[in-house]
């Protein structure tokens, strides 16, 4: 038997809400510190994850930031006053190891993303920032979210993440319209 759309939405929102009762007030504030520090900003994900990373450039940009995609032909070399920001939802990423510690010897900052604190990434970061959402390291078994795979914790980083341009929005004395501004006008 099919579930109705309804139905599936309603999952998927009590889902959002519980990742949401169980995160602590503070649960961002360390990004946000390291952000409203850094000189630039570099983040990175992969898969699903590194789109919502993007998401988030696209945001700390509206908001004036220095900020950059790894991968990306532009992306800066980073160093002493820069930020690396990578996300791995289910604590550990080999690619993400390796670019932390890029980062860290140039001397740059480093934060992670992730669902999984006990990961091996999270004592080699300055700044863990955690979403208690399902990922894929966790999708099976005991009590598993309507979205599949790591989609409760992808969909759980997009609205922290937005969340904390609002958090940060009022911190560096921007407004809608400010970040408006600064929106592409090439569409």
């Amino acid at each position: 038997m099919t579930q109705t759309l309804n139905a599936l939405a309603k999952g998927a929102l009590n889902d959002l809400d519980a990742v949401f009762a169980a995160t602590p007030d503070d649960a961002l504030d360390g990004l946000i510190e390291a952000i409203v520090a850094a000189k630039r900003i570099v983040v990175f994900g992969l898969g699903r994850e590194g789109l919502q990373m993007r998401g988030f450039a696209m945001r700390l940009f509206h908001m004036g930031r220095d900020v950059a995609v790894w991968g990306d032909m532009t992306a800066p070399a980073v160093g002493p006053g820069d930020l690396l920001i990578v996300s791995a939802g289910p604590g550990e990423l080999a690619t993400a190891r390796t670019l932390v510690g890029i980062a860290r010897a140039a001397g740059a900052k480093t934060a992670l993303v992730t669902a999984q604190p006990g990961g091996g990434l999270a004592r080699e970061v300055d700044v863990v920032t955690v979403i208690p959402a399902q990922t894929m390291a966790n999708d099976r078994g005991g009590r598993v979210s309507v979205l599949p795979m790591g989609s409760l914790f992808e969909t759980a980083q997009m609205i922290a993440f937005e969340l904390a341009i609002l958090k940060l929005r009022a911190r560096l004395g921007e407004t809608a319209e400010t970040m408006r501004a600064r929106h592409t006008n090439l569409e």
